[in-house]
């Protein structure tokens, strides 16, 4: 079993959009009906409004897998992103340190850059 797709709650569907886009850099498959599709490797991801009250929540915390986390970091950083931290080690397995730093995207919802060094 895999995991084919993942929601997150947006308050503006443009704004996220962009965001998403522009900022984060994945691409846009297409929009539809204040819904829209992310191809994130092998996951789609959906941005939307919630549809009722029970779903209105923050979404679950999305780690983004990046090559270089110094890099990644920068690059957002610049185009905007607010930080809730630096980069760190958050665990050490045998010789692979993992290194996270976590952002809040433009709607308010927690997410991380994650490096396996």
């Amino acid at each position: 079993m895999k995991l084919g797709q993942v929601a997150v709650n947006v308050k503006n569907v443009d704004r996220a959009v962009a965001f998403y886009k522009d900022v984060i850099g994945l691409p846009l498959l297409f929009e539809s009906n204040g819904l829209a599709f992310f191809q994130c490797e092998e996951t789609r991801l959906l941005l939307s409004c919630a549809e009722t009250e029970e779903f209105d929540h923050p979404s679950s915390v999305l780690y983004f897998t990046v090559d270089d986390l110094s890099t990644s970091f920068n690059k957002l950083k610049e185009a905007g992103t607010v930080f809730i931290n630096e980069p760190h080690m958050v665990a050490k397995m045998g010789d692979t340190e993992t290194w996270m730093a976590f952002f809040r995207d433009t709607e308010g919802n927690t997410h991380a850059l994650m490096s396996e060094i």
